[in-house]
C-alpha cells in the first residue's frame, strides 16, 4: 500500500541511486583515464592525459562522499552492516583514491624518469583496483551477504573466491576504460588523438564481451534480478534505454560524433545503475541465509523525522552540487593545453 512513510523511503533510495550514478558517470571516465594511462607513449603525452582530468578529479569524487553520508544518514543500518562486511575491501579503495590523488599531484614534481614512471605506476595501479573492487563489491551483493536476525556477519560462510564478483568486477574495468577513451578523444587532438579513436574502438569491444558475460551469468545465477522486471513491465524500458545506448556509441564514433558517443555512454553507466537498483528494490543488503532478513528501504531507515529532515536538506543542497559540477565542466571545457602550472 503506498502510504507516506513508504514515499519517504522510496524518494531516499531513489535519491541515493540519482548520487551514485552521478559518481559512477563522473568519475567513471576519470578512473577511465587511469586506466588508459600506461598507453601513452611519451612524457607529453602522459601529461595531456593527467591535465585532461586535472581540474575535475576532486569535484567527481565528492558525489562518492555525498552518498556515504547520505546512506549513513538515511540508512545507518546499511551503511553499519557494508562497510563492515567490506571492510578490507573499502579500505583499499579509499588508499587507491588517495594515491591516485597524491600521483597526480607529485608527478610533475620532479623530472627525474625514474620518479615519474613510480607515480605513473601508482596512478595506474590505483585506478584499475578502486574501480575492479566497486564492482566486486556490487557482485557481492548482487549475491547477498550471509546475514542473521540481529545483523551479524557470518564472514566464515563467505566466499571470497566466486566467479561473478569477478566478472562484475571485470565489467566495471572495462566500462570505465570506455567510457574515458571517449572522453579523452574529447579533450586531446593531433597524433594522440588519432590514437585514442582505436583506442575507443578497442575498450568498446572488450566492454561489449564482459557485458554479455555479464548478463549471461547474471540471468543463470541470480534469477530473481529480473522480478521486479516481471512484476513493474513499464521498467523493461531501463532495459530498451541501455541497449539502445551501447549500440549508439560505435555508430556516433563511426560518424566521428565524439559528443554523441559520450553521451550515449553516460546514458548506459546510469542505466546500468538502475538496472541495479532496479535488481535489488525494496533490498539494499540480501541475506543469502534467509532472504526475509534482508535489510531494505523499511526495516534499516532512519526515523521518519530525520528522514523528512535530511530529504529537505537534500533538496535545498543537491542543486548547489549539480551548480558547481556544470561550472566547473564550462570553465574547463575544450582540449587540454599544457602550460607553466600544468601537472
Amino acid at each position: 500500500m503506498f502510504t507516506a512513510e513508504y514515499s519517504m523511503n522510496l524518494a531516499w533510495f531513489i535519491l541515493l541511486g540519482i548520487l551514485l550514478t552521478g559518481y559512477g558517470v563522473l568519475d567513471g571516465f576519470d578512473l577511465g583515464v587511469g586506466i588508459l594511462h600506461p598507453v601513452a607513449k611519451t612524457d607529453e603525452e602522459r601529461r595531456i592525459i593527467i591535465n585532461s582530468i586535472g581540474p575535475l578529479w576532486d569535484g567527481n569524487e565528492v558525489w562518492l562522499v555525498t552518498f556515504a553520508g547520505a546512506l549513513f544518514a538515511a540508512f545507518p543500518d546499511v551503511y553499519a552492516l557494508a562497510f563492515s562486511s567490506f571492510y578490507t575491501n573499502l579500505m583499499i579503495i579509499l588508499f587507491a583514491l588517495i594515491f591516485r590523488a597524491v600521483s597526480i599531484e607529485f608527478r610533475s614534481k620532479h623530472k627525474a624518469v625514474i620518479w615519474r614512471q613510480f607515480w605513473d605506476g601508482c596512478f595506474f595501479l590505483s585506478s584499475i583496483s578502486a574501480t575492479f573492487l566497486f564492482g566486486y563489491i556490487v557482485g557481492q551483493l548482487f549475491l547477498g551477504l550471509p546475514i542473521d536476525a540481529q545483523l551479524e556477519l557470518h564472514k566464515e560462510k563467505m566466499s571470497f573466491i566466486e566467479l561473478y564478483p569477478v566478472v562484475t568486477g571485470l565489467l566495471a574495468i572495462a566500462t570505465c576504460a570506455m567510457h574515458g577513451s571517449i572522453f579523452l578523444y574529447l579533450k586531446t587532438e593531433g597524433e594522440l588523438q588519432e590514437r585514442i579513436h582505436n583506442w575507443m574502438w578497442h575498450t568498446y569491444g572488450i566492454f561489449i564481451m564482459v557485458y554479455i558475460m555479464t548478463t549471461i551469468f547474471t540471468l543463470t545465477q541470480i534469477p530473481s534480478a529480473t522480478a521486479n522486471l516481471t512484476r513493474y513491465p513499464w521498467l523493461w524500458s531501463v532495459v530498451m534505454v541501455n541497449v539502445l545506448a551501447i549500440g549508439n556509441i560505435p555508430r556516433a564514433v563511426f560518424l566521428k560524433r565524439p559528443g554523441y558517443a559520450f553521451l550515449s555512454s553516460i546514458a548506459t553507466i546510469a542505466a546500468l545503475a538502475a538496472l541495479f537498483g532496479i535488481a535489488i528494490f525494496p533490498n539494499f543488503i540480501v541475506s543469502s541465509i534467509d532472504p526475509g532478513l534482508s535489510l531494505n528501504i523499511y526495516n534499516s531507515a532512519a526515523s521518519k523525522g530525520t528522514l523528512k529532515t535530511m530529504l529537505l536538506i537534500a533538496v535545498l543542497g543537491l542543486p548547489f552540487v549539480i551548480s558547481y559540477t556544470v561550472i566547473v565542466y564550462w570553465v574547463f571545457h575544450g582540449k587540454v593545453k599544457l602550460g607553466k602550472f600544468s601537472y
